[in-house]
């Protein structure tokens, strides 16, 4: 194998064990600056987009632990490589080629050690992120707290306005 091309192969290869999930796509009509802008979104949601050759991305995934099955890679291939949490990198994926329709297709994708349908890869994108995840629980710990408090502010509330009317009341007799 020529330098070039090992060099390549061993930077797919890093890319590959360095990021939580990566995501097989499609591309058809990928301007430079439509790859670009691309590039520019998933950089701010931690992930990152590479354009490979099937064989070495092939290869690659092999030297990973990856199978990946050269019939189902057909067009011209790209991967994004998601950083820390793979949801805001999906996330962004799908809401750009939602804007630039038949741009982009999901093919597969590998989350957590496990190889995933397009279907699965588009089920993961609409999970809430880690922040979102987080808010809610801490909502839901806090829902009982505040709603206890409210009953005993209304308790408290109800008992004063009694005693206020009973003093009314007397005031008029």
């Amino acid at each position: 194998m020529r330098k070039e091309k090992q060099l390549l192969l061993d930077d797919i290869k890093d890319k590959i064990d360095e990021s939580n999930a990566f995501i097989l796509t499609r591309y058809n009509s990928m301007t430079p600056d439509l790859s670009a802008e691309f590039r520019n979104t998933l950089r701010e949601s931690g992930g990152s987009y590479s354009v490979v050759k099937k064989r070495v991305l092939i290869k690659a995934a092999e030297a990973g632990g990856v199978t990946l099955d050269l019939s189902e890679l057909q067009g011209h291939i790209a991967v994004v490589f998601a950083g820390e949490d793979p949801i805001p990198t999906t996330k962004a994926l799908y809401a750009f080629a939602k804007n630039k329709e038949k741009t982009l297709e999901v093919l597969a994708g590998q989350f957590e050690g496990r190889l995933c349908k397009a279907e699965d890869v588009k089920a993961i994108s609409q999970l809430p992120t880690k922040d979102e995840m987080r808010s809610q629980f801490i909502g839901l710990l806090e829902a009982p707290m505040t709603q206890t408090l409210s009953v005993m502010e209304a308790l408290l509330t109800g008992v004063m306005h009694c005693l206020e009317n009973k003093s009314q009341k007397e005031t008029i007799e």
